[in-house]
């Protein structure tokens, strides 16, 4: 196998815990934090929200969370339920504005066979698709290849989702809110 290389990565491999900094469930704490940006929270709404996925597959590959903690896709209200696939459709629009994908792939991994990493936390991938994104690496090369800093899809995003209809930038560095 080729190797790329990559130093900025070793912090990350030698962490001692996996989001060090957070008590109980990463997708519950984000949300009060003071920092949208920095944890890369780029939209909300009343019952959810959107981060960006640490580990993208590709630029733009974000995650939409509902706010109550749950594994199980039936626990969610109707009231939340909507909500949820109202900020899909509204994180579908902004990554065409910001990105210009050809595509996209959207699910949930559902229950610990599903290769969630999080399973106790309900969260649906959006994942941004253009023609010829898969090439030599990931298929053949057992690498993957991040093509854009997160900080620069966040910009993208975040701008994305302010120009949308209903929208509300409370502060620099905040995540746009949706009502």
């Amino acid at each position: 196998m080729e190797q790329v290389f990559a130093p900025w990565r070793i912090e990350w491999i030698r962490r001692e815990k996996k989001n060090s900094d957070v008590d109980s469930c990463v997708f519950c704490e984000f949300p009060e934090r003071e920092n949208d940006r920095e944890n890369r929270l780029v939209a909300r709404s009343e019952h959810a929200f959107v981060l960006l996925n640490n580990y993208p597959y590709n630029p733009g590959h974000v995650m939409v969370i509902p706010y109550a903690h749950t594994g199980e896709y039936g626990d969610l209200s109707d009231e939340q339920l909507l909500d949820h696939a109202r900020l899909k459709q509204r994180t579908f629009d902004a990554l065409e504005t910001g990105l210009q994908p050809d595509g996209f792939n959207a699910g949930l991994n559902l229950g610990d066979g599903a290769g969630g990493s999080i399973d106790d936390h309900l969260h649906t991938h959006v994942v941004p698709r253009w023609e010829g994104d898969t090439n030599f690496m990931p298929v053949i090369g057992d690498t993957s290849v991040i093509v854009e800093a997160l900080e620069d899809t966040y910009d993208h995003l975040h701008e994305a989702f302010a120009d949308q209809e209903g929208a509300t930038v409370p502060d620099e560095g905040g995540a746009v809110v949706f009502e």
